[in-house]
């Protein structure tokens, strides 16, 4: 090196060491952050590839030197029996594979290592010390060596046994874990810190930080925090073989652990549980940000032993960022097909949770205005599941000089009719022209959609061109078109306006419930219309239905039957619904549902390859008897439906104990119930 560069790499360290200090600050201490995990991890990874490269610059203060950057005040210090450690990350299969290498390398290994993969829960730490059976104590990391007493707050979580079941129990046991808040309780926080007028948090972590901080145990227990053990840190009188053999024995002296936990013989079969978790971790009741993977072996695990910072033996492998930060470019109007004006920003591109957003939601003017979002902001922004993106907060500290207000528009940006709130209550502005161009193109991809009328070909590009030209003005006209109107478009050759026109024509015999939900009746849902098809039977009967009869149906509330009666109230439907009779649509009644069986009231879910159903056949033939189709295995699943090679659904529903009917099995149900 150069010894010109020392100063300008002195420089670039301690720059690195303040930013990741108050990042720290912000995430432990005020549980208000400014950046993603990812960038963090990426500011840390940076500063000590520099700090290995150049040791010399290396200090006691620096944030690579110690396990977290300090211990909060407002409670009694704490030191740990054991060392609490951090876990080092990777972000790739090939990262995951070099750890891999550098263990079997320690050890002078070349066999296959049995692992333990755990879903890595986005939550809080923390150590619980039992004496005897009894809880005695409980601390947050802290620093890694000593953390907070917070006992009294740990107490009020119900997840955790103030006394150990069982008569033979260890005399002295610390156990790590994880506090955390499901996304339900979360939400509803949220929500309550809205009405409060107070700030609300940025996710699920935040706000379990935030509760544990507080001085009032009773408060905290409003909170409904949740907490599960992962990990051990001391025991006396008790001794495990095996990481597994620990989790096991800790769910049987009462503790709640993950149940999505798996034993993998091999890498191969981690990396299978963690590409299956990253594709589906959307659908759990609680964040997870990755996968802990263990070494299974203790005697393994001790030979491996630890760095300062962290265990050799296990390692996160983290999923893509789930938020990241970038900036407001602009912020543009969209106009749905009810009419609601919906504020969109337009932001700088930036990859998250795999893929590259350049747009998030703003929901609609109240919201612009509660988060204070301006043009020219630095936000973090949020992505679940395939969901459009959302804005959690901007980042005051960063906003540049002249950043622009977002005011609401007092016309429709798109036919530039006359705009405002329907009901007090409603936080949208509507445009009020229903023949508002926008409208009906998000009207028509509604009910083209596959769960709706299911029209192949009659994408947003086709209704676009077609709207344009004026060959659809309302839903009805999509079964007016002549193959030369689809001719006239462009890109449209003879395959493809005959395929569109056939498509079109076999939508006509979908049946009553598809094209309820299609019509787009607000508040009125996919699972709705199944009901309210059951008992309405007709498209005729809707016009005449009555509300108190509608709120006497289960799961038909007063504000769906109040919008039900009030659209079919409507001259402009009853003509529209006119002109698709006059076009040859039979709104087929929905087949009967079964009121006896086996499978009647009950909730279900298929899992692996069917060899006579497609998945939608099997769900069909399930929901005609009377079942409730869920996707995800949980305590409330009656049955599980296995075909060939089932995945962890299969595995979950055998540790749970839930009923297991294979293939075979659920034919002769379909065969008897005919």
């Amino acid at each position: 090196m150069n010894f010109m560069d020392k100063p300008r790499i002195k420089k670039q360290i301690e720059k690195l060491k303040e930013q990741i200090s108050y990042h720290n600050y912000r995430y432990y201490v005020l549980s208000d952050p400014e950046i993603s995990d990812y960038e963090y991890d990426r500011l840390f990874k940076e500063l000590k590839e520099l700090e290995k490269k150049y040791p010399e610059f290396i200090s006691p203060d620096s944030p690579s030197q110690r396990v977290l950057d300090g211990v909060l005040q407002g409670f009694p210090v704490v030191k740990h029996k054991v060392r609490m450690l951090s876990l080092d990350n990777t972000y790739s299969l090939e990262e995951l594979r070099k750890w891999e290498s550098k263990i079997k390398n320690f050890l002078n290994r070349t066999a296959d290592i049995e692992y333990v993969a755990e879903l890595k829960i986005d939550g809080v730490s923390a150590g619980l010390l039992y004496e005897n059976g009894v809880l005695v104590q409980a601390s947050t990391r802290g620093d890694g060596e000593s953390g907070e007493d917070i006992t009294a707050n740990i107490r009020v979580i119900n997840t955790v046994p103030l006394r150990l079941i069982g008569t033979s129990l260890p005399k002295v046991l610390e156990v790590r874990g994880e506090v955390y808040l499901d996304k339900r309780n979360f939400e509803r926080l949220n929500r309550q810190r809205l009405e409060n007028g107070e700030p609300v948090f940025a996710n699920p972590r935040n706000a379990a930080s935030g509760s544990l901080k507080l001085l009032e145990p009773k408060l905290v227990a409003q909170r409904n925090l949740s907490f599960l053990v992962h990990s051990l840190g001391f025991a006396e009188g008790i001794d495990f073989d095996s990481h597994y053999e620990f989790l096991m024995s800790m769910k049987r002296l009462g503790f709640f652990i993950n149940p999505e936990i798996k034993i993998c013989k091999n890498l191969k079969q981690v990396e299978e549980f963690c590409f299956y978790w990253q594709e589906h971790r959307d659908s759990l009741t609680y964040d997870v940000d990755g996968v802990v993977v263990k070494v299974n072996n203790l005697a393994l695990q001790k030979g491996l032993g630890a760095t300062l910072k962290s265990p050799r033996w296990a390692v996160a492998y983290k999923f893509p960022a789930h938020q990241v930060t970038t900036r407001i470019k602009d912020v543009v109007f969209q106009v749905g097909r009810t009419g609601a004006i919906t504020p969109v920003a337009v932001l700088e591109p930036v990859e998250c949770a795999g893929v590259v957003i350049s747009r998030a939601t703003l929901h609609n003017f109240e919201e612009v205005q509660r988060l204070d979002i301006r043009i020219g902001d630095y936000v973090l922004v949020e992505r679940a599941g395939d969901v459009i993106p959302k804005i959690v907060k901007p980042i005051i500290s960063k906003r540049p000089k002249g950043a622009k207000k977002v005011l609401p528009p007092d016309k429709c940006p798109v036919c530039g009719a006359k705009v405002e709130k329907i009901k007090r209550e409603d936080a949208s502005l509507y445009c009020l022209n229903s023949l508002c161009p926008a409208q009906i193109k998000r009207a028509v991809l509604h009910f083209a959609s596959k769960e709706a009328m299911d029209i192949e070909g009659l994408g947003q590009a086709v209704i676009d061109s077609l709207v344009d030209a004026g060959k659809i003005k309302d839903l009805a006209d999509i079964y007016y078109l002549s193959k030369e109107d689809l001719l006239n478009l462009p890109l449209f050759g003879q395959r493809k306006a005959e395929n569109l026109a056939l498509a079109i024509e076999k939508s006509k015999k979908r049946p009553l419930e598809r094209f309820l939900y299609g019509l787009g009746i607000r508040y009125v849902g996919r699972k709705t219309v199944r009901i309210l098809a059951k008992r309405i039977r007709d498209i005729d009967s809707c016009f005449n239905v009555k509300k108190e009869y509608l709120r006497g149906i289960e799961d038909v509330g007063e504000i769906i039957a109040d919008s039900f009666v009030v659209f079919f109230k409507q001259p402009k439907v009853k003509e529209i619904i006119r002109k698709f009779k006059s076009a040859g649509l039979t709104f087929e009644q929905s087949p009967q549902v079964k009121r006896t069986g086996r499978l009647f009231g009950k909730k279900v879910v298929f899992t692996g390859q069917l060899k006579y159903y497609t998945r939608k056949q099997a769900s069909d033939a399930a929901s005609r008897m009377g079942a409730e189709v869920l996707s995800a295995v949980s305590r409330n699943v009656d049955f599980v439906i296995a075909g060939q090679s089932p995945g962890s659904k299969y595995e979950k529903a055998k540790s749970l104990g839930i009923k297991i009917i294979g293939e075979e099995e659920f034919r002769r149900m379909v065969e008897d119930e005919k």
